[in-house]
């Protein structure tokens, strides 16, 4: 149902230059190597920087500060900090952030089905 459904919505014709932009918006604010498996590891529960850091295999200290900082700019990432000693850092993700939830879930979903296609475990 799904697939049949897909398959209307981008044969039907649409303003093509509206849609490239959004596509590029979208790209910009949850694209790259990090931006998603960051969402991933704070809607798992890490909320502090060396969690999140652990989570992810290979990101370096540098880029999740990188990143969380243009996260917390284009409000998918609150950064709450605490002033006891020591000082302690929270990330959370925003409301705004968790209205992207179902659309990174269909993107498992697809990577899940895309490795087992391109692995032979699967046919179409």
């Amino acid at each position: 149902m799904a697939h049949a459904k897909a398959n209307s919505i981008l044969s039907t014709p649409r303003n093509q230059a509206e849609e490239i932009q959004a596509l590029q918006d979208t790209i910009y604010v949850i694209g790259g190597k990090w931006k998603l498996p960051i969402i991933n590891s704070l809607c798992n529960g890490n909320t502090r920087f060396r969690d999140i850091q652990r989570s992810i295999p290979g990101i370096t200290t540098r880029m999740l500060s990188k990143e969380l900082k243009e996260m917390e700019l284009n409000k998918l990432v609150n950064r709450t900090v605490y002033n006891d000693s020591p000082v302690q850092v929270i990330y959370t993700v925003t409301p705004y952030c968790k209205t992207f939830g179902d659309i990174i879930l269909e993107m498992i979903k697809w990577g899940k089905a895309h490795r087992e296609l391109v692995t032979g475990r699967k046919q179409l």
